[in-house]
């Protein structure tokens, strides 16, 4: 018999339907933090899809983040001179895995692995891409994030 394939990480936590459901919900805590809302107090009603689909698109799924939305570097032009710090970066990262335990995601070590791996690296480049004198690498390609690994060019 066949090994049988190794799903995505997009495929494990439900895809587009679970993803949404996180980061609405996620959204939600976000705007009643004291922290984390003043900085998203702009967001309009559709940010929550968009952070789903640019997760799902991470995580194995559809490119759909990049087609609507012109993929990594539209992402990295959203955080540009927004002056993130470490307590929100921390904050937004511990939020999100408490939405995720909220809503039952799956809590697997190996998927809660990846899932921290990838929201650490996310968060760490937000911060960075936040700061005076950042700018958008145009060409900057969309990471795919897997079981313990990340496929692309951040990693040498």
């Amino acid at each position: 018999m066949p090994d049988a394939p190794v799903p995505t990480l997009y495929e494990w936590l439900g895809g587009d339907a679970a993803l949404n459901r996180l980061t609405t919900r996620f959204y939600e805590h976000v705007k009643a933090d004291a922290l984390l809302g003043p900085v998203f107090a702009h967001m309009d009603g559709e940010h929550p899809a968009h952070v789903a689909a640019f997760l799902g698109e991470v995580f194995g799924g559809p490119a759909a983040y990049s087609k609507r939305h012109g993929g990594h570097p539209h992402m990295i032009r959203q955080h540009l001179n927004r002056h993130l710090s470490q307590a929100q970066r921390r904050r937004w990262v511990g939020l999100l895995l408490a939405t995720a335990d909220e809503l039952a995601m799956p809590d697997d070590p190996e998927f809660r692995s990846a899932l921290v791996g990838y929201l650490e690296w996310g968060s760490r480049l937000a911060v960075i891409n936040s700061q005076p004198g950042a700018v958008a690498e145009e060409n900057a390609p969309m990471p795919r994030w897997g079981w313990g690994e990340v496929k692309g060019p951040y990693i040498a």
